[in-house]
């Protein structure tokens, strides 16, 4: 079973992915930036077309399209289903930088229940 946050982790997350159906437009280089971790700052970054997840991995991404900051503690309880993404965002507990345009059409995805299933599917497949 991966820990959550390590490269198998990422390809886990991205085999699981696979099965998602195309969302046209759906398209976005996002960099994400985890505060506070147990190790410090972690960066990991996804490359999303029509709603299909290519890339996904820890590092820096060039030429990021968005960049969305939150604590490590907040991506957690994200990541287990504590707390909505979509609320985190409201709050703001995740601050954005970059095309906002790009990030509010993905949001709808967040509450398909495509994306519910495989958060599920993660999560069950994940060592925290």
């Amino acid at each position: 079973m991966p820990t959550w946050l390590t490269q198998p982790w990422f390809d886990a997350q991205r085999e699981l992915a696979d099965a998602q159906p195309e969302r046209p437009g759906a398209t976005a280089r996002m960099q994400y930036v985890l505060t506070g971790g147990p190790d410090g700052e972690i960066r990991y970054y996804w490359v999303l077309e029509d709603g299909k997840l290519l890339e996904d991995s820890l590092g820096r991404l060039e030429d990021a399209d968005l960049t969305l900051t939150m604590s490590y503690d907040d991506a957690r309880k994200i990541q287990t289903g504590e707390l909505d993404e979509q609320a985190a965002f409201m709050q703001g507990r995740i601050k954005v930088e970059g095309n906002m345009a790009k990030l509010m059409a993905l949001l709808p995805i967040t509450s398909s229940p495509e994306y519910r299933e495989l958060a599920e599917k993660l999560r069950a497949v994940t060592d925290y």
